[in-house]
């Protein structure tokens, strides 16, 4: 049977946290992705410098078999849309998984998806999560029934891999991460809680009022 998932897209958008789960999840066997917009055309990412294409708008997709929501500075834009949220709330209910990456978390939140659950996103948006009814945990992956949940940007990678380990068995899951060569070597380590002084200040620099908001 095709699996298809849709991955909700928008202005701002962190473009890894939606190309990475793509790249992995477009490779388990008999999948159709759709990327889907509040309506169709181009949507920028965070910075503005580069476009990914909604092909379909909300109105033209019922339901999904996976849904993936991306993060990115635009989620405050989408959580502010009523139309947005019910059509979040609408696609997990036709679901087998529905999953987010970073902030992409708060929109599932906002939507009432992670009432009652425990979950991650972006460790500047973590504290977030409570108010939409969330336990937040620390862990790069949360799994919560058929809810997702995934840590801050290349966390989607990860999170893409345990889907796929979930839905085609550990043999696909790996041959994927061969695939792509996933395999990290990264010259720091990258949780901010083992941060220095120095790279926290320039985080709070570089993150503004999000940094402010986690602490």
């Amino acid at each position: 049977m095709s699996l298809d998932i849709a991955f909700l897209i928008f202005d701002g958008v962190m473009a890894l946290d939606a190309i990475g789960p793509y790249d992995v999840l477009s490779n388990i066997p008999n999948t159709s992705i759709t990327f889907v917009g509040e309506t169709r055309g181009l949507k920028r990412n965070q910075r503005g410098s580069l476009g990914l294409s909604a092909d379909r708008a909300m109105t033209e997709v019922d339901r999904a078999d996976i849904l993936v929501v991306p993060g990115g500075f635009g989620e405050e834009e989408v959580r502010k849309n009523p139309a947005m949220l019910e059509w979040v709330r609408a696609i997990h209910a036709t679901t087998q998984w529905t999953t987010s990456v970073c902030t992409g978390a708060l929109i599932l939140g906002a939507a009432g998806v992670l009432k009652g659950l425990e979950a991650t996103t972006h460790w500047a948006a973590r504290e977030q999560l409570r108010s939409f009814g969330a336990t937040p945990v620390t862990q790069r992956i949360v799994e919560q029934g058929k809810v997702i949940t995934a840590a801050g940007v290349s966390a989607g990678i990860d999170m893409a891999l345990h889907l796929s380990r979930r839905i085609a068995g550990d043999e696909v899951a790996q041959a994927i991460q061969v695939g792509i060569e996933y395999d990290p070597q990264p010259p720091f380590d990258g949780v901010y809680e083992r941060a220095s002084a120095p790279v926290k200040t320039l985080l709070q620099q570089m993150l503004g009022h999000r940094m402010q908001m986690s602490q």
